[in-house]
């Protein structure tokens, strides 16, 4: 693999101080390595391009095991994996879907790369699922958030059970006091970019907004009625305020996805890729949608609950921003809330604009196509039915993804049913297939 033709396909003109460094610490030493690096600085990108060049795309065995400490970068990660176009087939293995039908993927798809939770990778070893004796590569992604959310004793087994690791490769956002013994480091290259007295980066605007009222409900309105069609994430500490906050903004006319630990694997899922894919501006959340989510152009993150810590807060901004892309973080203080003190950074505050009109819809629908990769469906056949039977132009169609048994595109939102109309009774590879709104 040519990391210059990769980085080509993924539209990258060059690589930051941290990647490059990450890369050469990982390509021109022998020795493990301890990336610490603030949340949106590319640090995925930053172990997979150097670790893709020495995987072997001629050998049918796993080789490389990444550990996450969530189903969402499980997937997220795969996905940048995928998109490198390497030629090497990566798998997401994560709880909350039968141990079965990932196996059956497993033999069918024969990966070389693997992206896991500790528990998940665990069920499979002693299952002996698949073999673990060409594993050379172990990489611990978001390692300090693996350790606070209390999966040490799982992560233990799981490199235990890792017995011919060579290399390995620790990620992580803060600075860990002390590296377990489990992990079983040798000697350590360390590249360092975290900024003790910076918790934020300069291309993410911190402010205040000033709730009249304790509930925040009309402020929030106001404020992304003024953001428009701008991607905006609001953060809540629990489940029963996404849901209310949810069901306000609905009402409102909003098109939302809600984020939280009561909804199942799909549901999330979709939460997760109809924001991605803009066929939502507004994602309400929990603290679970900073585990992991990465969304390129999310411009603004909204504080409505005050983060219940500093790591917390950390993970929420940085959900905007990433790499060189610039953001906003609005913390809402109601009339008797004061800004924490590990915001250190100076905040200004912002006037509230009076909501006018109607609320702003998302620019794309999602559509889903019954076929999928069982039924030999690629993605350019689904581009080239858009574009030929349904009359679409390229700049209207989004982001395609396909599934073994169906597939999801997002398309233009004033052409959806265009799209639809004249899909019926059309044909995809020879064959009718369902073409309905997603979601």
């Amino acid at each position: 693999m040519d990391i210059t033709t990769t980085l080509a396909k993924l539209h990258i003109e060059e690589l930051n101080a941290m990647q490059e460094e990450t890369l050469s610490a990982i390509l021109h030493t022998d020795r493990d390595v301890v990336v610490l690096a603030p949340t949106g600085s590319g640090k995925t990108l930053a172990y997979l391009l150097p670790i893709a060049t020495r995987l072997d795309a001629k050998l049918d065995e796993i080789q490389a095991v990444v550990i996450v400490p969530s189903r969402e970068l499980a997937l997220q990660s795969c996905e940048v994996f995928r998109s490198m176009g390497t030629g090497l087939r990566p798998i997401a293995l994560y709880g909350g879907r039968a141990t079965m039908d990932e196996h059956r993927e497993v033999v069918r798809l024969k990966p070389q790369i693997v992206f896991a939770t500790p528990g998940r990778l665990n069920d499979h070893i002693a299952k002996q699922n698949f073999s673990v004796s060409d594993v050379h590569w172990l990489v611990l992604d978001e390692f300090d958030k693996c350790l606070r959310m209390g999966f040490r004793a799982e992560m233990q087994t799981a490199v235990e059970s890792l017995p011919n690791v060579e290399r390995r490769v620790l990620l992580s956002a803060t600075d860990a006091e002390e590296m377990p013994r489990f992990v079983r480091m040798g000697k350590t290259e360390r590249v360092d970019f975290l900024d003790r007295e910076e918790q934020t980066p300069d291309r993410i605007s911190l402010f205040t907004v000033k709730s009249p009222e304790k509930d925040k409900l009309q402020t929030l309105l106001k404020m992304l009625m003024e953001f428009g069609s701008e991607q905006s994430i609001v953060f809540l500490n629990y489940r029963d305020g996404v849901e209310r906050v949810a069901k306000f903004l609905s009402a409102e006319g909003f098109v939302i996805s809600a984020l939280h630990g009561g909804l199942d694997q799909r549901q999330r899922e979709e939460a997760v890729y109809r924001f991605a894919n803009h066929s939502t501006n507004v994602l309400v959340g929990t603290d679970l949608a900073a585990r992991g989510l990465d969304i390129p152009d999310v411009a603004n993150i909204i504080h409505y609950n005050l983060p219940v810590g500093e790591d917390e807060y950390v993970h929420r901004i940085g959900r905007t921003g990433r790499w060189d892309a610039t953001g906003r973080s609005f913390i809402i203080l109601g009339p008797e809330e004061h800004l924490p003190e590990y915001v250190k950074e100076q905040t200004a505050e912002h006037p509230l604009q009076p909501a006018k009109g109607a609320a702003p819809q998302p620019c794309m629908a999602t559509l889903y196509i019954g076929k999928g990769k069982k039924d030999k469906v690629s993605k350019g056949d689904i581009l080239g039915f858009l574009c030929k039977t349904c009359g679409l132009e390229g700049t209207q169609i989004g982001k395609i993804d396909v599934y073994e048994r169906y597939a999801y595109v997002a398309v233009s939102r004033s052409v959806a049913k265009r799209v639809m109309k004249m899909a019926e009774n059309a044909k995809i590879k020879g064959v009718r297939t369902k073409v309905e709104l997603a979601f």
